[in-house]
């Protein structure tokens, strides 16, 4: 879509007070963002007022114990760009909604300062990864998935947008050699698993595939080179 362009979403919550909070944060988003209200009527998505919207903004749970897995799944497969905004904080849910492809994993605890980003992502048809999704990622133990510490992927996210080591350990106060010791730790993870990445460029893409960075956090940095 053009960057002029308002960007649309549509939200599915059964509590009026987060559609409300939403609505909120998207009217005073800079651009605005326009939001339309489905409250708990997944017909909207589809023929309703929200079958245009440019991103679904979705709650898993509108049955209370029974996370709608199967929605998620169809408004994916249909091309829907999704986002999953729920009370659920366990890692296993966060992941198995990625899997089925949302574009963003965000607990109603995570405010504007992710939901809105999240969004303009989505309409660009970019993940998003928030704070719970990337502890999510790094604590999931799925075969082809290396188990990173928080520091090694605090270091590796730093190298990717650096010139540099040296700038990498001086922006984190450790010593250039102790860079180069995380990130051969986390060629070692990844290579353990089957995914090996033996220059930067490859483990860029490996990062990418489980969302420990984003595309638009890769351009921010390359335009501000």
């Amino acid at each position: 879509m053009a960057a002029d362009e308002l960007i649309t979403a549509v939200i599915v919550d059964d509590h009026a007070a987060i559609a409300a909070g939403v609505g909120s944060w998207c009217a005073h988003a800079v651009p605005p963002i326009g939001l339309i209200d489905a409250g708990d009527r997944l017909a909207d998505v589809w023929t309703g007022p929200g079958a245009a919207a440019d991103v679904v903004i979705f709650d898993l749970e509108l049955v209370p114990g029974l996370p709608n897995f199967g929605e998620l799944r169809r408004l994916v497969d249909i091309g829907r760009r999704v986002i999953v905004y729920s009370q659920h904080t366990e890692d296993a849910i966060a992941i198995k909604c990625v899997d089925l492809g949302a574009l963003a994993y965000l607990t109603k605890r995570e405010g504007p300062e992710h939901l809105v980003p999240a969004i303009r992502a989505a309409a660009r048809g970019e993940p998003y990864t928030t704070p719970s999704l990337s502890g999510a990622f790094i604590a999931d133990t799925a075969a082809d998935r290396p188990r990173l510490s928080q520091r090694e992927v605090e270091v590796l996210r730093a190298w990717f947008v650096s010139s540099s080591k040296e700038l990498v350990a001086a922006k984190l106060n450790i010593a250039a050699k102790t860079v180069d010791t995380y990130i051969t730790r986390v060629r070692v993870k990844y290579a353990n698993v089957g995914r090996s990445a033996r220059t930067k460029s490859e483990l860029v893409s490996r990062a990418l595939d489980d969302g420990l960075i984003t595309l638009a956090e890769l351009n921010e940095t390359e335009a501000s080179l």
